[in-house]
């Protein structure tokens, strides 16, 4: 064969994919929309996996991926945990907590696959033959799965036990990626107690894995109506130019629960429901509706916008008048009586945590300056809801004033993040009648009705990001310190200056919380 015809001769994949030869496969390509992003080889390990989060969200996340088509086949999941189980064991605990928690329809098949790649090493965390273990089933996981060294340890263990995992983790070898592959730690909040134990946290932790190795979970940033927000905003013209203080009122972010602690009241006591859910949730909340455009949609452009906002924060000079927290008292929820925080199993009778908080916190910037964000949170509230309220003044002159507008409140956009996924516009609309009668109208989108495709889980997107790499839904350690930073002088403040408020289970909180914003002439939105 000449030299000609040997340029023309086909080759093979094989000889393609050896010598390169400018070949790229197109469905790799980030603007080929036919197949969605798949996850490479790959495998997860879970520290804590006999833990509530493990059985009843994360395992069940592992497998509704693997359904979906998003895992590669020699996909591994290892549990580490102290139990004396076989791998068979583990894989039978596994099955039922997919079977009693998974989001999509359960198929014998995908199982089978997913099983063949489960592993369970017992120990403790300071138990160096059970790290030895973990890195022999590492190490022959690669060898019958491919998993090609790539692993992310997910440490589902209480906030005391990070250190110690991922010292272990650097001691026995397991950080350290081989050539050509990746490392990655995942963590699950709260991200310390503080500013200075957060940055204790973050020095441990970054002594072992890049920042950009470590993956910090807030699963309220794998909700499909939080990424949303950012679509609602900058891919659409008609709210941008109205989204600044020269529109807008006041912002209400509120995330309400209708239960109690349970039984976490060992972890609770002390917490609290401002650094369980402001110092993160809603200040992240916070932070996606007040930020500028980012230049792109990729972490690091996030991260400087959402910097911005948290910067420049400014808490209120009186801190009595303008922040309240509270303590659920006995009272009636679902038809049934319920009890006190006090009276909870394992309280102090004694004890000062907060189980609702409420703050207001201004912008001091150009689009923002003058315009109060009102973040609020409970437990034992009066239903379970999670929304962004962004409500506008008033129009300037009314025509209408001398006709019956005692039902025309302000317009609002309203961001659903849970349950009811979607959004709502609020705005007056004349009733019908020969009267000039103006009341408020809503105006609806709900994910379920819109699309055909159901919304994932937050810990399915989440999870496939960090085998992805993918960091744009994960705060990074400025954004935890900066967060902080708010949140500790109000904490000292609180830790000072009384006790929390009384307020009966089944209410919206305590009346202190009212007067708050009726100080404002304003009043909480009823969710």
């Amino acid at each position: 064969m000449d030299s000609a015809a040997a340029d023309l001769a086909p080759q093979s994949l094989a000889e393609v994919l050896e010598h390169g030869d400018g070949w790229v496969n197109p469905l790799r390509d980030p603007q080929d929309r036919r197949l969605p992003k798949i996850a490479g080889p790959s495998g997860l390990v879970i520290f804590g996996v006999t833990g509530d989060l493990s059985r009843k969200k994360l395992m069940p996340a592992v497998y509704d991926l693997a359904n979906r088509g998003l895992l590669p086949p020699g996909f591994s999941l290892v549990g580490f945990a102290r139990r004396d189980w076989e791998d068979e064991d583990f894989a039978q605990i596994v099955h039922d907590s997919v079977r009693d928690h998974a989001r999509t329809e359960f198929r014998e098949e995908v199982w089978q696959q997913l099983a063949e790649g489960m592993r369970f090493i017992p120990g403790d965390f300071d138990d160096d033959q059970a790290f030895e273990q973990l890195r022999a089933a590492v190490d022959e996981l690669d060898k019958s799965r491919g998993t090609s060294g790539n692993y992310a340890f997910y440490l589902s263990v209480p906030p005391k036990f990070f250190p110690k995992v991922v010292k272990q983790l650097k001691k026995h070898g397991l950080a350290e990626a081989p050539a050509g592959s990746w490392r990655r730690g995942v963590i699950e909040k709260p991200f310390g107690r503080d500013l200075k134990s957060a940055r204790e946290l973050n020095r441990v932790v970054h002594e072992v894995f890049d920042p950009e190795q470590v993956f910090r979970i807030d699963h309220y940033l794998g909700k499909e109506t939080v990424q949303n927000i950012l679509a609602l905003r900058f891919a659409n013209q008609m709210y941008e130019p109205i989204w600044n203080r020269s529109y807008v009122d006041h912002v209400q972010i509120t995330m309400a629960e209708d239960i109690g602690i349970g039984g976490r009241a060992g972890y609770y006591d002390g917490i609290g429901s401002a650094r369980d859910v402001i110092q993160n949730h809603l200040l992240q909340l916070m932070a996606l509706t007040a930020m500028e455009e980012p230049i792109a949609f990729d972490a690091d452009s996030l991260l400087t916008e959402k910097l911005k906002v948290l910067k420049s924060v400014k808490l209120p000079e009186n801190l009595g008048e303008h922040t309240v927290r509270g303590q659920y008292a006995t009272g009636w929820q679902g038809g049934e009586k319920v009890q006190g925080y006090l009276d909870e199993d394992g309280i102090d009778p004694g004890s000062t945590t907060d189980t609702y908080a409420a703050v207001k916190l201004e912008v001091d910037n150009r689009r923002w300056a003058g315009v109060p964000f009102y973040l609020r949170t409970g437990k034992r509230l009066g239903r379970r809801v999670t929304e962004i309220a962004v409500v506008f003044q008033r129009a300037p002159h009314s025509p209408f004033d001398s006709t019956a507008t005692e039902e025309l409140g302000a317009n609002a956009i309203v961001i659903r993040v849970q349950p009811d996924e979607g959004m709502t516009v609020r705005f007056g609309s004349k009733v019908p009648g020969t009267s000039m009668e103006i009341r408020d109208v809503s105006m609806d989108f709900a994910y379920g009705e819109s699309f055909t495709e159901s919304s994932p889980e937050a810990y399915e997107r989440l999870i496939l990001d960090v085998l992805l790499g993918d960091a744009n839904l994960f705060p990074r350690h400025q954004e935890v310190e900066e967060s902080w930073k708010i949140l500790d002088p109000i904490e000292d403040y609180w830790d000072t200056h009384g006790k929390p408020a009384q307020y009966a289970s089944g209410t919206w909180g305590p009346g202190e919380a009212d007067e708050m914003l009726a100080r404002d002439g304003r009043s909480w939105r009823r969710p």
